[in-house]
């Protein structure tokens, strides 16, 4: 969904809106409101994971909990281990110098959209940018899309002009 890490282990209980599904929160990083739709399957995986994932701890309201002592909220690092553990059980290649976190989900993501032809100040909204310039830095040439634009070049005669020694 785009979320940053600090946001995803920021979710509490009250940021998920069942009888709208939206999920609704304050963005940590830029301190502006987001509201996401709350896609079927990802309910489905907070379900499933509060019956059987999360572990037994009923003094905190955030939903995403480290499973191991000391029990307690999920910390970026954290997640980002999780994360690239994740990718690399997948068989994610990893080109080095390329992010491996949760932020690479953020790109995907973004070149996803773009691929669908989702309009940037869309892409925009959805990652929580308060601008389109901060969206441009995730998304990726789509050479397909630029293939649609191109112009095809006017013949060139090589010995046009040529003068012969």
């Amino acid at each position: 969904m785009g979320l940053r890490a600090q946001d995803i282990c920021d979710l509490s209980f009250n940021n998920l809106k069942w009888e709208t599904n939206t999920i609704e929160l304050l963005q940590e990083k830029t301190g502006k409101p987001l509201v996401l739709p709350m896609l079927e399957d990802v309910g489905l995986a907070i379900i499933d994971y509060l019956k059987y994932g999360r572990p037994e701890y009923e003094s905190s309201n955030v939903i995403f909990l480290r499973l191991t002592p000391p029990i307690g909220k999920l910390q970026a690092p954290t997640l980002h281990s999780i994360v690239t553990q994740h990718m690399r059980t997948a068989g994610i290649k990893i080109q080095d110098g390329k992010k491996h976190e949760p932020h690479a989900l953020r790109h995907s993501l973004a070149s996803a959209l773009l691929e669908e032809n989702t309009p940037l100040p869309i892409i925009s909204e959805v990652l929580g940018h308060t601008s389109t310039a901060s969206t441009s830095v995730y998304l990726k040439i789509d050479v397909n899309q630029l293939r649609t634009c191109s112009l095809e070049p006017p013949p060139f005669d090589w010995n046009k002009g040529a003068e012969v020694f």
